[in-house]
């Protein structure tokens, strides 16, 4: 199982990772705000996530890691 992390505070909620992923499985958080003043991405089901690490490909503050 692929393991997805972000650096939250680093996050400036551009929502490119959340369409680049395709499962789906990445949204903008609606209760958390980070530092910044935004609302970062977050994974929303980890179990489902294949590690084809799209979202950190596409991010353009370095922010995702994924693990496989």
């Amino acid at each position: 199982m692929a393991k997805v992390t972000f650096q939250v505070d680093g996050c400036k909620g551009c929502g490119l990772c959340v369409s680049a992923c395709p499962r789906g499985l990445i949204a903008l958080a609606k209760e958390k705000i980070n530092k910044k003043g935004h609302h970062p991405a977050e994974i929303t089901d980890q179990s489902k996530c294949v590690g084809c690490a799209f979202c950190a490909i596409m991010c353009p503050d370095c922010i995702i890691e994924v693990e496989r």
